[in-house]
């Protein structure tokens, strides 16, 4: 791979990272406006659904038309991923697990003091969106600084 030419799995991981911006961007926006009342009367579950899924087609389908539009362009480029790509996953794997039990963890405590369901469910999806966050940064970071 040439300087400064994005490979297959750094596409994925920008797709990734891209799609689940926005999808919690859109449920943020749907669900924050509704907090001036009890939180019996939010609207959190559909809306954190179809976040939580059009995050996940959104990161396929635009690794997909992304894939598509670098094979357009270099027909010789490969498309698996190689060592430093599944060392570099597993880095950032490592990075956003720990946000993934951080929320598991803060939700468990809300459902040890009978917390709403409301903050439970938002504590263990901030987790969810941190690990993918700061999970793909952690990957780009090394894709493009290294990471040994």
């Amino acid at each position: 791979m040439s300087e400064g030419v994005m490979g297959y799995a750094e596409r994925n991981t920008w797709a990734q990272l891209i799609a689940s911006v926005g999808g919690t961007a859109v449920y943020f926006a749907i669900v924050l406006p509704q907090l001036g009342g009890p939180v019996d009367e939010v609207d959190w579950v559909w809306p954190m659904v179809w976040s939580l899924l059009g995050a996940i087609v959104g990161s396929i389908v635009l690794s997909i038309l992304w894939g598509i539009g670098a094979g357009m362009r270099d027909p010789e480029e490969e498309h698996r991923a190689d060592q430093r790509d599944r060392e570099i996953e597993w880095f950032g794997d490592r990075v956003g697990q720990a946000f993934m039990v951080l929320g598991g963890l803060a939700g468990l405590i809300l459902a040890m003091v009978e917390a709403h369901w409301f903050w439970i469910g938002n504590a263990i999806f901030v987790g969810f969106f941190l690990s993918a966050l700061l999970g793909g940064i952690a990957r780009l970071f090394a894709y493009r600084k290294g990471f040994q």
